[in-house]
């Protein structure tokens, strides 16, 4: 696929949120300052149908974020693992993510974020690409789908970009592959192994596009597999290898980094200043 150019951030016309809890995203994201936030509907560790805990339901907190301007995003439960052939988990999980799918398109979110997955061993690898095709052909997608990079394993779709490049060229033969896009976590890619410097080029070679970045420092070294988020500056990753990425991907923010209003907002501040 052919990549499109990005179009270019700086520090007014960045777009950035944080993940913030589910009852009231809209009030969450005003306490930031935000443009934008992010949140589960339901459990992240169950596999029920998902609940929007709203006062009012799906409409009433689409309505109230279309009144203060703040962009919502859905990210889908750990749980789901559509890639693996454990039978026990890839149906279930095929099942919550649409009963997801259809929850985000209730409340207008932008996007619906899911781990890419893994599966057992490397003998299962090109079995795991296929159920990702077939999950894609399966779901009804309402709202984009966005593939998220992945930190740790070694049978995982999505850690290293090799894994990325297998995963999109599977998908690409499914029914609705065009509503698919990818979210970067630096996190992720700085434990998984992946150099900053050109993860954003490399991805977009590949997906022609990075709909969201989750932005976050890494309590952990280069390479350790380790998923543990530190807030922007306070880890192991370069300053501006952070910044460069919010650059070069030129897509919305979610910081996904520990604290509260106060600490996101010292994120934020934190990266306009690199921009």
């Amino acid at each position: 696929m052919t990549a499109t150019p990005p179009v270019p951030v700086t520090a007014t016309t960045l777009r950035i949120g944080a993940h913030v809890r589910h009852d009231d995203p809209v009030a969450a994201g005003q306490a930031r300052g935000a443009a934008l936030s992010q949140f589960f509907i339901g459990d992240p560790q169950g596999w029920k149908k998902p609940q929007v805990a709203f006062d009012g339901g799906p409409a009433a907190l689409r309505a109230a974020a279309e009144e203060a301007g703040i962009d919502l995003y859905v990210h889908a439960p750990y749980v789901l693992n559509v890639a693996t052939t454990n039978n026990r988990i890839r149906i279930p999980s095929r099942k919550l993510l649409q009963q997801q799918m259809d929850a985000a398109a209730e409340v207008g979110a932008k996007g619906l974020i899911i781990h890419g997955g893994h599966v057992g061993s490397d003998a299962e690898l090109e079995k795991g690409f296929d159920n990702w095709r077939k999950a894609v052909d399966q779901t009804d997608i309402k709202v984009p789908l966005l593939i998220e990079n992945t930190a740790g394993g070694n049978h995982a779709m999505a850690r290293h970009v090799d894994r990325i490049a297998r995963l999109w060229d599977a998908i690409s033969q499914a029914e609705g592959f065009d509503e698919v896009g990818f979210c970067l976590d630096t996190c992720h890619a700085h434990a998984g192994g992946n150099e900053l410097g050109s993860v954003v080029e490399q991805v977009r070679a590949i997906t022609g596009r990075i709909d969201l970045v989750h932005l976050n420092d890494s309590r952990d070294a280069f390479d350790s597999g380790a998923d543990r988020h530190a807030n922007l500056g306070a880890g192991s990753i370069d300053a501006d290898g952070l910044a460069g990425v919010v650059r070069a991907a030129g897509a919305p923010v979610v910081v996904e980094t520990p604290g509260g209003a106060e600490e996101h907002a010292a994120d934020f501040a934190w990266l306009r200043e690199r921009l």
